[in-house]
């Protein structure tokens, strides 16, 4: 299956360059570009796409609102915001928007193909670091309003998974923290984002500060 990868900056070097590298790969290629997020809602809306990797900064419409505008239609690609500084407040924005994850912009080719794949796959794309730098910057905005039903939806082992999750945790070190096997925390992972409506496992972290399940530090 090839991944449909779009690419969204108002700088037409870095678009060339990103082309240039996903192209080099047989599992995946460019489909679309554009300069501004306007003209991206614009294209996908005629071109699908699978995997957006969207600037924050740029001219008529920013990255984060183009996220939130994009990630709300239906079958929506999932969106990499590209961003300077990885505490950058434009990327925790879009991530809140509904992007999957972010990708500096001095990111190697390894690592933008990379996070393409892991991302196309429900993987997220934020190191566990950034995760509990996340978790800081999130306590310091305002109070998120709460769904207590959706987490009594949640079975006890779903509830442990997903804190498990929300400390930056990946499915290797979450089955062996909790004597399960990887099969078994997939399971639970996919039940967990289907129960409470989550698109990958970003969202999950939101998810948990939000209710108050993880607190930072």
């Amino acid at each position: 299956m090839t991944i449909r990868v779009a690419l969204v900056d108002d700088q037409e070097l870095v678009r060339t360059g990103l082309a240039m590298v996903i192209d080099a790969c047989q599992d995946m290629r460019v489909v679309a570009q554009a300069g501004d997020g306007a003209q991206a809602l614009a294209v996908l809306a005629a071109t699908p796409a699978d995997v957006v990797l969207m600037d924050v900064q740029m001219p008529k419409l920013n990255g984060v609102d183009a996220t939130a505008a994009l990630t709300a239609r239906g079958e929506a690609p999932k969106v990499i915001v590209l961003t300077t500084f990885d505490l950058d407040d434009y990327a925790y924005a879009a991530l809140r928007a509904g992007a999957s994850g972010f990708l500096l912009k001095d990111a190697s080719a390894a690592e933008v193909i990379a996070a393409i794949r892991s991302v196309h796959s429900g993987d997220a794309v934020i190191a566990p670091s950034t995760t509990r730098r996340m978790l800081d910057h999130l306590s310091r905005g305002a109070p998120r309003p709460r769904d207590d039903h959706a987490v009594a939806a949640l079975t006890d082992r779903e509830r442990e998974v997903l804190v498990e999750i929300a400390q930056g945790y990946a499915n290797p070190e979450i089955a062996r923290r909790l004597y399960l096997s990887e099969a078994t925390v997939k399971t639970h992972v996919g039940r967990i984002l289907a129960k409470l409506g989550l698109r990958d496992r970003v969202h999950v972290v939101i998810f948990a500060y939000d209710h108050g399940l993880v607190r930072p530090g």
